[in-house]
């Protein structure tokens, strides 16, 4: 299955997901307000999923993205950094968010590539101890933003109409597809998850790009972190819960393979915004969660089997 015909059918499912949203929800639904909140919940998860998409194409995995989210916006919402901010400026805040999720992904990357660790078990502790530490710091409180007006002033204005939290999935959308598709590192990580001992022998230090690729993976949960603090002004240790589980599940929907060596961020995107759309024409329709959670399941099940499917003809054909 070519590239535009697994966009074709992303696009259509997307598509039949809005045409059930206008049928059920009518007016509430296609409001431009709804479109709104559509996309701003979905800013989070698809920063992070871009991210995602990265370190599985290199045919790795990350569970740790969703508690690095909870720990960067604790350890961003601290007294003592909402104190240097008010004296030194918002970005303060922002730089806190985005230095404790690059560390944590840095730290992933060198447990997998450095220590051997595999990707599912070091990602895992990771997931525990962030979680764990962003507890011990918040206190198992939620520490609220007081005082630093222009933080929100910045990142709750809406530019032409569209909250300033979209407009970073968007530039992070863009920054990743041109990384991944127009780069030479683009390039090698599609290599290194086809065929590592051939990227290896063509010269390609193999250590050193996961490390990247980790680190990446934790600077976007940082990212999403700030859109968090942006969106419920307040930082949380349950900040990001189950988000890598969201975000796993939109980049395999969106046609990037699990076992590496076949990425794409468009297809990550429509991914996150299928998921968003359905969310929000479950909720229109008063619908139980739990439903709700099983479609997602059964979505995320046909993606794979479909992969699976187009993989084996694309073999056969190919031979």
């Amino acid at each position: 299955m070519g590239p535009a015909l697994r966009m074709g059918g992303l696009v259509l499912a997307l598509v039949l997901l809005v045409v059930v949203g206008v049928a059920t929800g009518g007016e509430r639904f296609w409001s431009t307000g709804n479109l709104i909140t559509v996309l701003s919940l979905a800013a989070v998860t698809g920063v992070v999923s871009i991210g995602m998409t990265f370190v599985i194409t290199s045919g790795g995995i990350d569970l740790s993205v969703g508690a690095v989210v909870g720990l960067a916006s604790v350890w961003a919402s601290t007294l003592a950094t909402q104190y240097a901010a008010q004296d030194y400026g918002w970005w303060v805040i922002v730089v806190t968010a985005l230095a404790v999720g690059l560390v944590a992904g840095l730290v992933n990357g060198a447990l997998v590539a450095y220590g051997k660790v595999p990707a599912f078990i070091a990602t895992l502790a990771m997931l525990a101890a962030a979680r764990g530490l962003a507890e011990i710091i918040a206190g198992r409180r939620t520490q609220v933003i007081r005082d630093v007006e222009p933080f929100f002033d910045v990142f709750q204005s809406r530019p032409l109409g569209v909250p300033t939290i979209v407009w970073i999935f968007v530039v992070v959308a863009a920054a990743g597809w041109f990384l991944l598709n127009r780069t030479t590192f683009g390039r090698r990580t599609v290599a290194v998850g086809g065929n590592p001992e051939a990227s290896r022998l063509a010269g390609i230090k193999i250590k050193r790009h996961t490390l990247y690729l980790y680190g990446i993976a934790g600077l976007t949960a940082g990212i999403g972190a700030v859109i968090l603090l942006a969106r419920t002004t307040a930082g949380s240790s349950t900040h990001g819960t189950l988000l890598e589980l969201d975000a796993i599940a939109a980049v395999v929907v969106g046609g990037t393979l699990l076992a590496g060596g076949r990425g794409t961020i468009t297809g990550t995107v429509l991914g996150v915004l299928i998921f968003s759309t359905l969310t929000n024409v479950f909720v229109l329709n008063n619908l139980d969660s739990s439903v709700q959670a099983i479609a997602k399941g059964a979505i995320i099940v046909v993606a794979v089997l479909l992969q699976q499917w187009f993989a084996a003809r694309e073999k056969v054909t190919s031979t």
